[in-house]
């Protein structure tokens, strides 16, 4: 069986090549961006990229606006990414759930799928109240800074987690460290909590989804806002307690086997 480089390197599609690079070269930019600064940035002639921009406009895949003469990603790559049965069984099933426990504990709720050596948020449920603390649906962020990425990853192997920890090797060593901190937690509890490494005041609480395996498909998240009038609202433990029913339910609907 060839290896994927000799694949790669025997089966070539330029074309394919070019048309997702402009993909991926939008996807990471802020901003619209002109043809000439897709072109510079992929190192290809302003020709070629031209053509692989009309054939994606005219896909729906891009979008080109007339005044400021710039290219940007439409919607179109995330619905067809919603399309992958997985994601869209995991995202169906659990909405219902996850819109009444935002409004149980007045918390927003986010669900995330583990995308390499980052989380990627497939669903989102903002808090019911006028204070929100959300993640932007689709984001994509470092395992090492989650308490999503904890859960996602603490049914994985030894040898899994082994090479895992040399994929994020590259991330400063004190992330790291509390990274392994929150997922042996997670091990050993069945759920993340943990403070926020990116937001001050928030703590984190993750639990997972199963599949019919028992295994970790997913993990629900309250980014934990502490209010002044916390005597109206259900306390983090509360939180935790509902989240991690909910989970429960939720896996048990996409039939999943859940130790108690």
């Amino acid at each position: 069986m060839n290896r994927p480089q000799e694949r790669s390197d025997k089966y070539t599609a330029p074309a394919l090549s070019k048309g997702l690079d402009i993909l991926e070269f939008l996807a990471s930019e802020p901003e619209a961006q002109k043809k000439a600064d897709i072109a510079r940035a992929l190192q290809r002639s302003i020709s070629e990229i031209f053509r692989m921009l009309v054939v994606l406009e005219e896909r729906g895949y891009v979008a080109f606006d007339d005044h400021s003469e710039r290219y940007s990603l439409t919607t179109r790559l995330f619905e067809v990414a919603h399309r992958y049965p997985p994601v869209r069984r995991l995202s169906t099933v659990a909405a219902a759930s996850m819109q009444a426990l935002a409004r149980e504990i007045n918390q927003s709720v986010h669900m995330a799928i583990r995308h390499d050596t980052d989380i990627l948020v497939i669903a989102q449920v903002d808090s019911p109240g006028n204070n929100v603390t959300s993640v932007r649906l689709g984001a994509r962020i470092p395992l090492v800074q989650t308490a999503s990425g904890a859960v996602l990853t603490s049914d994985m192997s030894k040898e899994d987690l082994l090479l895992l920890d040399e994929q994020l090797s590259d991330q400063p060593a004190k992330l790291r460290r509390l990274f392994v901190q929150n997922r042996e937690f997670a091990i050993a509890h069945g759920y993340s909590e943990c403070t926020s490494m990116v937001v001050e005041g928030v703590t984190n609480i993750s639990a997972p989804l199963h599949d019919h395996s028992g295994q970790i498909i997913a993990a629900v998240t309250i980014p934990f806002v502490k209010r002044l009038t916390a005597g109206e609202h259900p306390c983090k433990v509360e939180a935790r307690k509902a989240l991690m029913q909910m989970c429960r339910q939720v896996s048990h609907m996409l039939g999943g086997r859940v130790s108690e």
